[in-house]
């Protein structure tokens, strides 16, 4: 076993003229202490025992052009990405305000935060052999920065310049006066490309053709649209680093893309795929009642976890006249019956979300109180005296009586806005146009949207709304988000178990007319940014957690959504052939952790 090179005893004073002094530090630490000591053997939830070899074949959805999902162009597949790209530093799923060494070794950060200090360790090597440089992490900022996607734009938007200091030294200057307490932690998940590959390469062009990388695989057979084959980089310079220690087991693994995710589940059946994530309840219930299940061959599991829920939302266009008035979006949303959906289609497998940060304790309920309501209360001739008088709660359809009052205070509302009924139709009075629109959906999850949106899309005709529910080929689903051509979408936003810069992508201001930029809504709101600017600043964990309950109050208070669904649990199927590692942590899903039983190899 090779040894493992750590900094955490070695105090290295850097002094430039100017600066502040910082030492090299063998983690970065957002809040409070690490998790993990200096000197950790492994991630709680991987295993140093997982046998290498085998292959593993699963399902992902959509399809795919080229292998850069960094820029704005194309279909990419991010899923190789991520298998053969590796990154400064690592989060574990258990430790979310920590980084912890990967191709940095030790990173900087002075008293005054002035900048991001990483130090390389020199065994980093591309798949060609050629070592990792200070040269490849700037090539990479910048490339992100100037010829990537929209996004990192944002979201390095607090960097003023980035330094060599020495062919393994590299130091991030941030703009004066920005306080951004994140950024350290955003700049050690940059992935890192190499200057040399890209020298005669355009970086903003889709290209089907795998790039050098330097992650545990390396991308191999593939066909445009239908598979891509990633084999094990078998000397990989960080297999035995802590951060990497019983991950990425598996000898080769073949990822089939389908277009609908019902299909997946005879693929199961057949032994065309050796795993899935279910996300239909009804097929979880009632899918699986077959001999393979039954006799063992196929496994269902639940894996509980505490990740912060992914943001699914029937999301309006703001950009669109007849959403302008939060009274309209507000009427609307009455009208979703997800009592209704959970009860008759779910098989009650599923809670509302009640948050932009749902599963994440930093949600707001009831009224501001304590130090959110000293931070909401800097802002009270900005906000609606509604953001402290009513507390965020969403309609409940208990039954018929329940529901044909939500569609009477759902008329009250378009009155209040300016509408009324004429002909049988919602119509603006001062317009004459009725109120009409389309709600997208791709072809990955709309087969399975489809019995949801009868009842919601009927509840709208009662109180002359014209909704029409239309499902799309991926690509062109993405096209249309990212030229914002759309009236209402079914959206998804991942989010973090730490909010931070990425929430300016997401709702900020200055994304909201950037095509391609995660601000698919239009939210232009100047406290949701005053809101943002100070959460990345805040200085403590108490001060961080209240300014995110501030910023969820208001963008809830906005009615800029209307809140769908998600699982506690997470819930997979696979064929009898795996280990997992045994662990009470409720970290999900992770099947990177996972290897082959040793009489299968």
């Amino acid at each position: 076993m090779k040894k493992i090179i750590t900094v955490s005893l070695v105090l290295l004073l850097l002094l430039l003229p100017g600066k502040a002094a910082a030492k090299a530090l063998p983690y970065l630490a957002l809040y409070g202490s690490p998790k993990y000591g200096d000197n950790f053997a492994h991630f709680a939830y991987a295993s140093p025992r997982a046998e290498k070899g085998g292959r593993l074949v699963m399902p992902v959805y959509g399809n795919f052009d080229n292998f850069n999902p960094y820029i704005f162009k194309g279909i990419a597949s991010g899923e190789a990405a991520g298998l053969s790209t590796d990154t400064l530093g690592i989060v574990p799923v258990d430790d979310t305000t920590t980084v912890y060494p990967l191709i940095a070794k030790a990173f900087e950060l002075p008293e005054d935060k002035s900048y991001a200090g990483f130090i390389l360790d020199e065994r980093a090597r591309f798949h060609d052999g050629s070592p990792i440089t200070a040269d490849d992490v700037i090539f990479s900022f910048k490339a992100l920065t100037e010829n990537g996607s929209p996004l990192y734009k944002v979201y390095y938007g607090d960097v003023e310049s980035a330094e060599k200091l020495g062919p393994h030294h590299v130091r991030f200057h941030f703009k004066k006066g920005r306080n951004n307490k994140e950024l350290p932690l955003i700049l050690a998940q940059l992935p890192v490309f190499s200057a040399a590959y890209w020298a005669d390469k355009d970086f903003s062009k889709p290209e089907l053709k795998p790039q050098l990388g330097n992650g545990p695989y390396k991308i191999g057979k593939f066909s445009p649209n239908k598979y891509i084959v990633l084999n094990r980089v078998k000397d990989y310079w960080a297999a035995d680093l802590p951060s990497r220690k019983g991950f990425f087991n598996f000898d080769e693994i073949r990822l089939d893309y389908y277009q609908d995710t019902t299909i997946t589940l005879q693929a199961l059946f057949a032994g065309n795929v050796d795993l899935r994530e279910e996300y239909i309840a009804k097929i979880w219930k009632t899918g699986y009642d077959n001999d393979l299940v039954k006799k063992g061959v196929i496994i269902k599991e639940e894996f509980p976890h505490r990740q912060t829920a992914t943001l699914q939302n029937f999301g309006f266009n703001l950009r669109r006249p007849q959403f302008a008035d939060k009274r309209v979006r507000r009427a609307i949303g009455l009208a979703f019956n997800f009592e209704w959906a959970n009860e008759r289609l779910f098989y009650n497998q599923y809670e509302r979300l009640f948050s932009y940060y749902s599963n994440s304790g930093m949600e707001a309920t009831g009224l501001p109180r304590g130090k959110e309501l000293q931070i909401l209360n800097k802002y009270r001739k900005e906000l609606p005296e509604s953001v402290f008088t009513t507390a965020p709660q969403n309609p409940v359809h208990g039954d018929y009586l329940s529901t044909r009052e939500h569609l009477r205070r759902a008329v009250g509302f378009l009155r209040e806005a300016g509408y009324d009924f004429v002909d049988g139709k919602m119509t603006n009075l001062k317009t004459g146009q009725p109120l009409e629109f389309e709600i997208l959906s791709n072809s990955a999850n709309g087969s399975a949207f489809t019995r949801v949106m009868l009842p919601f899309i009927n509840n709208l005709k009662k109180i002359g709304i014209k909704a029409v529910f239309r499902n799309v080929e991926v690509s062109v689903f993405k096209n249309r988000l990212d030229n914002f051509d759309f009236d209402m979408a079914i959206l998804s936003f991942p989010m973090s178990q730490m909010p931070g810069n990425e929430q300016k992508e997401m709702w900020g201001s200055a994304a909201a007319d950037i095509r391609g930029s995660f601000n698919l809504l239009g939210v232009k709101n100047p406290v949701v940014d005053k809101l943002i600017d100070e959460m990345v600043a805040a200085d403590d964990k108490e001060d961080y957690i209240a300014h995110i309950k501030a910023l969820d109050r208001v963008l809830l208070d906005g009615y800029y959504m209307i809140p769908q669904w998600y699982a506690p649990r997470q819930r997979a199927a696979y064929r009898d052939k795996f280990v997992h590692p045994e662990t009470d942590l409720p970290v999900g899903f992770q099947p990177f952790t996972w290897w082959i039983k040793k009489d299968e190899l």
